[in-house]
């Protein structure tokens, strides 16, 4: 017996993939002078060439199809010390920029002290069952090796450990 059990709930599958740790991103664009922005912990490198990313979008997302249709978007992997950004941006309601330094370039927003910067176009959108797997072009990029970055584990924020 190897212990693997039916999925049977989302409920049991959301537990499980709080098991593998992971970084948090925010996804975000001027709306008409307005930052306008959502959590993205689904965020992975795709491709060197052509430069390219992924983020999954849920497909009942309120804030997507806003971002979706605008020229630039702006995504930044979150820092240390942004726990309260993230759970903002992840908010349904309310100012998710509230007591957020951000600026904007082109259309793009970023959070300041994050660890990355890229300015992205959509490449494509792939449907995948409750979410969105969109690609991103990479068109320009801002990079912080020095600070740590935010990382979600276990439904909790956590930090890098130096050994």
């Amino acid at each position: 017996m190897t212990g693997i059990v039916p999925v049977t709930t989302g409920e049991q599958l959301r537990t499980a993939f709080g098991c593998f740790p992971s970084g948090v991103t925010a996804v975000c664009a001027d709306v008409n002078g307005t930052p306008v922005g959502l959590a993205a912990s689904s965020f992975t490198s795709v491709s060197v060439e052509p430069p390219l990313v992924s983020v999954c979008m849920q497909h009942t997302s309120t804030t997507w199809p806003v971002l979706r249709n605008r020229s630039r978007l702006g995504l930044s992997v979150l820092a240390e010390g942004h726990d309260d950004i993230c759970a903002r941006l992840a908010r349904k309601t309310g100012d998710r920029f509230a007591g957020t330094d951000w600026v904007a370039d082109d259309g793009a927003v970023f959070v300041h002290g994050a660890t990355l910067w890229l300015s992205c176009t959509i490449h494509t959108e792939v449907p995948a069952g409750d979410h969105d797997i969109v690609l991103l072009h990479v068109l320009g990029i801002r990079a912080d090796t020095t600070a740590a970055p935010l990382v979600f584990h276990g439904s909790r924020f956590r930090r890098l450990a130096n050994v």
